[in-house]
């Protein structure tokens, strides 16, 4: 799924999750953080499709653990951030 490319030990700067919370492992707020957010859509960039279905499971997981957030929240916060591809007229 990530184009052949081999996955690379987790750096200082990542801004990776923390489960069961889903909190960001560098800067502590509700992950995806902002910082994580705009890395991912730089590795995604040429594969947005791939990035919604990866953020999707992300969610299915955190839905799982973060049982007393409303659904609504969570998919904002996973999902609701994406840009939306534009139409064609």
């Amino acid at each position: 799924m990530n184009g052949g490319v081999r996955p690379h030990p987790a750096l200082p700067g990542d801004h990776l999750p923390v489960t069961p919370d889903w909190i960001c492992s560098t800067c502590g707020g509700d992950w995806p953080c902002s910082t994580k957010r705009g890395q991912l859509l730089e590795e995604y960039a040429r594969d947005r499709a791939a990035l919604g279905v990866y953020l999707a499971a992300c969610l299915a997981a955190a839905s799982a653990e973060l049982r007393r957030v409303p659904v609504k929240d969570l998919q904002q916060r996973f999902t609701g951030w994406l840009p939306r591809p534009r139409r064609p007229f």
